[in-house]
């Protein structure tokens, strides 16, 4: 309730009670707004404090100039180095900025990030749908079809030891409202089952290493969880193993590499978890989820926004109901329940998700697809993930290795941009919807990345032949 309030702001509750003089005509009234004022005042940043949480930004615009498959070769990129100290240096934010300012910069970064669908569903869809399809199209000239492309790809992989990197979510398995319901179709298992015995292949993915191999259950994959802060990859005997790194077994007793760099921020985690499910419980369609070394707080199921005036008509009645009390009293006990039945939205989740790991500077918060991502503040994410297992299968530094990354989530840009900037390799964004992007093609959604994974192994099986 607490976070519920703080999302209302002085102006917005003299709007409601001088909604219409005709109801008690309360500017003649002389009520002090004192009361109200101190249960919904914005709760200001401590002007002592000398840190806050950081926050991810976008990435940055990307070059103009394109990869093309003759650039790729020849390449050569420095072996990885990988350091004990992990942990970011988090800059000193200057004091006196509010809180709901930074609440709203996370609003606009959950809108940007959590892009609308033109609706079809109007007497002029046809119209719309022309449209959308021509934005899609234009922005394909920039990100071409990796189907389309399909000839071009293979004619550079040829003599190449193709390396497969994939997204689950929105890759692997649609986009559902119940992350926890996020199933990959019958067919696309076979699909990756069959591609992961031609190719080395590896899952990256934000969930738990643990849930994603549930999900999967396919025993011939490299598997990386928690956005690859917890790594499970094979052992090469002849390679030094980076700290926090540690030799294991998998559920087939074969012996694997662990490797986890954020694992001294696990009770930190399970903290902010269980604070997370306590402050959002009372939001509808709110779900919090534990990835072990992340936070998820989902939103997809959560309006957006609750027109505030659609309680206008409620206040009229119930001053009618409220006949006996003061006016006073009917406005101020409908306005506690108008504000936690409308206010529930993605500014209230925002600032509960703020209110919480503001308290932990070691923390940062990310953006996905309607989720909000709290994180540790070391240097690694899904690129660093990439190069690891790269050296991991000992595929790094070779001029005969094309590694292939496809995924649909702003973290996955971090890989694409390792791809890109070492002219590795190539991304593959997963998009129904134009957004710039450091990929080089583009697949429109997980069907369409079935059928190029199933190209992948037929291309492979006949050039065997």
């Amino acid at each position: 309730m607490d976070c519920l309030l703080k999302s209302i702001d002085k102006k917005t509750l003299k709007r409601w009670f001088f909604i219409d003089k005709r109801v008690g005509c309360f500017a003649e009234e002389s009520v002090s707004f004192d009361f109200i004022s101190s249960v919904t005042k914005l709760d200001q940043m401590d002007l002592k404090s000398n840190h806050t949480a950081p926050v991810l930004a976008d990435p940055a615009p990307i070059s103009k100039s394109r990869l093309v498959a003759s650039s790729l070769l020849p390449y050569s990129s420095p072996a990885p180095v990988f350091s004990p100290n992990l942990l970011l240096t988090v800059p000193r934010k200057k004091t006196g900025i509010l809180d709901d300012v930074r609440a709203s910069s996370w609003l606009d970064a959950m809108k940007s990030s959590s892009p609308r669908h033109t609706s079809t569903r109007d007497y002029n869809h046809e119209i719309v749908s022309a449209d959308t399809d021509v934005a899609y199209r234009t922005w394909m000239v920039k990100y071409p079809s990796a189907l389309s492309s399909f000839e071009q790809i293979t004619n550079f992989a040829k003599g190449k030891r193709i390396a497969l990197f994939l997204d689950y979510d929105g890759t692997l398995s649609p986009i559902v409202d119940n992350p926890d319901f996020a199933f990959m179709s019958i067919d696309m298992r076979a699909a990756v089952a069959k591609v992961a015995k031609y190719f080395p292949t590896a899952i990256i993915s934000g969930r738990s290493r643990d849930k994603v191999y549930g999900f999967v259950g396919l025993t011939d994959l490299y598997y990386a969880g928690s956005h690859g802060m917890d790594i499970m990859g094979p052992v090469r005997e002849s390679s030094d193993y980076p700290p926090n790194c540690i030799r294991s077994t998998d559920k087939q007793g074969k012996g694997v590499k662990l490797f986890q760099p954020a694992s001294e921020f696990l009770p930190m985690i399970d903290e902010v978890f269980n604070s997370l499910v306590n402050s959002t419980k009372e939001i509808k369609g709110a779900k919090v989820e534990n990835n072990k070394f992340c936070v998820s707080v989902h939103y997809r199921n959560v309006d957006e926004k609750v027109d505030t005036f659609l309680g206008i008509r409620n206040i009229y009645l119930l001053e009618v109901m409220l006949s006996g009390m003061s006016i006073f009293l009917a406005y101020f006990i409908n306005f506690c329940a108008h504000s936690y039945i409308c206010f529930q939205n993605w500014k209230t989740v925002a600032q509960c998700v703020h209110d919480v790991i503001r308290n932990y500077p070691r923390l940062r918060l990310s953006h996905g697809r309607k989720v909000l991502e709290v994180r540790p503040v070391i240097d690694w994410d899904k690129g660093k993930a990439l190069t690891f297992l790269l050296e991991s299968l000992g595929l790094s530094n070779h001029d005969d290795v094309l590694p292939i990354y496809v995924g649909d989530d702003r973290t996955d840009e971090d890989a694409f941009k390792v791809l890109r900037e070492g002219n590795l390799g190539y991304g593959i964004l997963v998009s129904s919807a134009p957004k710039e992007s450091n990929a080089f093609f583009s697949l429109r959604d997980p069907q369409e990345v079935m059928e190029f994974l199933k190209s992948l192994v037929n291309w492979k099986k006949t050039s065997v032949l």
